[in-house]
This record gives C-alpha cells, structure tokens and sequence, in this order.
C-alpha cells in the first residue's frame, strides 16, 4: 500500500498510474502551467515546479519505491532532498529542448538556452615593475595547457576503439541503494567500471601518445603586451588559447597586472609621489635635488633660496606622473620635504656660535617671537638649560619608578585587614 499519494494527487494519477499515464499527466499539466503561457499568473509557476517534481520522482523507478514505502521523508533521508533537477531543465529534457514536437510553442522564453560548453580559464597574475608600465613592455610568457592529441583526434583510440561504460551509461556516476535498519539509503558514487570517465578502452586499442586520456599537455608562449599606464587589477585576455577538450570550446587565458612595490616612488592612480630629504641649509638658503624617474632621466629640482621649505611640505611638478592609460596626457609628481636638522651649531673653533654668528643669523632669519608667557618683574626666577633625552635611561628610570610602587604596596599589610574588618 502507498504510504504518500501527494505526487499523485499533483499530477491526477492513481498510484498504481503506469509509465505512460504518468507521462500523459505531466505533459498535460506541463503546458497548462507553464510560466510562458502564465505570465500574469504567479501560481502557476508554482504548480509547474510541483508538477515537474512529481514526475521526476515517479517516473525513476527507484525513486518510486522509495517514495511509495516511506513518502518524502524517505526520499529526503535517502539523500535525494533538494537534489533534483530544476523544472525548465526537465520540461526542456522531456520536450526534446526547442526542436521536440512542442519546440517554439512559448517563444523559448522559458527554456534555459546554456550555449556551448567551454573549456576552463586559464588565471595567470603577471607582476609588472613601475618602470615597465611608465614605458610599456611586451613580455612572453610560458604556460602549460591541455590540447587535443593530435594521433586520435581526441577520440582517446582508434576508430571504433572507445565504447560507452554499460555500468554507469556513460554518466560516470551510479546510484547505489543500501539497508541503513528500516530505511534504503540512496547515494552516487563514480563508476567503478570506468573510474569516472563514462567510456571504457581496451588497453590495447589506447592512443600510445595520449594514453586515452584524448588531451596532451603542450608548452605556449604568449606575448603579453602591457600597455603604457596600465594599473594594478587590468586583465589582458587571449580567447580560445587556453585548454583544449574534445566536443567542447577552448578555454582562454587571463592575464591579470599586479604592480610591484617601487623603491623610490608611491603610485596613486596616474601620479607619482616622491619622498625627499633636505638639509636645513638647502630648506633655507635654496639649492638643488637630483631625482631618477622611470625612464633614465633625472630631474633636477631647483630650490629657490629664501622659499624656506618647512618638514612635511608638499610640492608638486606637474606633467612628471604616469602617463594615462590609452591617452596622451600625464600625472603629475608630488614631491614630500623632510628637512632635516643639524644636531649642533658651532662656532669657527668647535665650541658655542661666536655673537657674530648669531648677529648674521638674526640679519636674515624673522626676529624672534615674544613669548605667549612672561614673569612678573618681581617673580622669582630660576635659570634651566635643556638636556637631550637618552631612550634607554629614560626606560630604566621608568622601570625602577614602577618597582617603587610595588615594594610601597607589601610595606602596608594594614589595608588587607581594614577590608576584612569592613566586611
């Protein structure tokens, strides 16, 4: 006795309903419901997804004992929940796809049109110094790929020689079924009789170049042309120049840029920038930095004397960045002053500046601010000089001040009690 008659019910079939009274229901249900003559009707979609899984179901033999002992619950835990075949896919399979006896009746709106197969893309990333985008560069580059042996044509053997596997019709896949206590366990495994190929050759009848594998492995060199101003993520693609199978397109090769970090310059989009460092003589009496581009020159860069650079300040000579992808113009070349600063200013013999230095420096420097702060005359006043900072002492002293407050801490066990009291 049936334990679940729901799929009967959906396509209105008794459930002792043979094969072919199955079929009549479904392709009577199939073109009453379909999307395409249902457009304004979201129902019926529905019914033609209920529809279709029931007939899938029922019209696999293994499928319907399953299903008749035990309902959907057997089905679901004999591992074949969700695992079905998409409605359009079985309309189209049932129907003969466009060409069947019912080809063109919707338009082909609902038919999934998947177009050829095609190999698998062949992902490559191609790291690309800054100098070579400045300038552009073809580069040839190896790769390994699958092509169809040339000795078979890609049949894997002689004429005749490669039959369908029997065991598993030449899916590569079979169904076993198994006892798990009261449940049948349903599950696919590859075939062992072809191992997963879905065709069986006889050792003897095998391709001796290609061993029946149809594809040898073959070494091409591409020649990758990057551009000029290209950037990091840019793809250079070759269709049909990656690997090759029998029956199916061959696959292309992407090429993908990666710029290289650059010792020298910081790359944002088309402009450079460029960190310089200058004595203070230079920042403020002016004199010139010498700068190595991309492309064998070097910049000289005048400072014009009295401009007095500050430590962090940006310039800029435009037209010297990178040049735009696929244009004719260019970035422009940021440049970043670090000024850096003498440690000591001495006099002529070694020691402190003599006045007369001083009196030069105040000559040509702004005069010196006044202080935002100053002392009431009858303040008392004590005179500092200022010491540098040595890291290490400073850290030593910062280590012993924390061992102080550590031994303050275990000379006061009072506080121990005085909480306990509170208690």
């Amino acid at each position: 006795m049936v334990k679940d008659t729901k799929f009967y019910d959906i396509l209105g079939v008794p459930p002792d309903a043979s094969d072919s009274q199955l079929k009549s229901a479904y392709k009577k249900g199939a073109l009453k419901y379909h999307p395409d003559k249902n457009a304004h009707n979201p129902e019926a979609a529905d019914k033609f997804k209920e529809l279709s899984h029931a007939y899938e179901v029922l019209s696999d033999r293994d499928k319907r004992t399953i299903y008749d002992q035990y309902g959907e619950e057997g089905l679901e835990q004999g591992g074949m929940g969700g695992g079905g075949m998409a409605a359009e896919d079985l309309f189209a399979q049932f129907f003969g796809g466009g060409g069947g006896p019912f080809g063109g009746m919707f338009g082909g709106g609902g038919m999934r049109d998947t177009g050829p197969k095609k190999a698998r893309t062949i992902s490559h990333v191609h790291k690309v110094s800054l100098e070579d985008i400045y300038r552009g560069k073809v580069s040839k580059l190896a790769l390994q790929k699958s092509v169809i042996c040339p000795k078979c044509d890609g049949r894997g053997g002689k004429e005749g020689a490669v039959k369908k596997c029997a065991g598993c019709d030449g899916r590569g896949m079979k169904h076993m079924m198994r006892q798990m206590g009261p449940m049948i366990q349903r599950f696919q495994t590859v075939c062992p009789d072809c191992q997963g190929e879905g065709e069986i050759i006889r050792d003897r009848d095998r391709c001796k170049q290609c061993n029946g594998k149809k594809t040898i492995i073959e070494r091409k060199v591409l020649h990758v042309h990057v551009d000029r101003g290209v950037r990091s993520g840019h793809r250079i693609e070759f269709r049909g120049e990656g690997d090759q199978l029998p029956g199916v397109e061959p696959g292309d090769v992407v090429f993908e840029i990666e710029q290289k970090p650059h010792p020298r310059f910081q790359r944002k989009d088309d402009d450079l920038f460029y960190h310089a460092e200058i004595d203070l003589l230079t920042a403020l009496a002016g004199g010139q930095i010498h700068i190595e581009h991309l492309d064998d020159r070097w910049l000289t860069v005048d400072v014009i004397p009295g401009e007095c650079i500050s430590p962090g300040e940006v310039k800029v000579i435009r037209g010297q960045g990178m040049p735009s992808y696929r244009h004719h113009d260019f970035g422009n070349l940021y440049i970043q002053f670090d000024v850096k600063f003498p440690d000591q200013l001495n006099g002529p013999d070694g020691g402190p500046m003599t006045p007369e230095q001083i009196k030069a420096l105040e000559s040509v420097l702004p005069p010196r601010a006044i202080p935002a702060a100053m002392p009431p005359p009858d303040a008392m006043v004590e005179d500092f000089t200022l010491d540098s900072v040595d890291p290490t002492r400073e850290h030593a002293r910062a280590r012993g001040m924390a061992n102080m407050e550590d031994e303050d801490d275990e000379m006061h066990p009072g506080a121990e009690r005085v909480q306990c009291a509170s208690q």
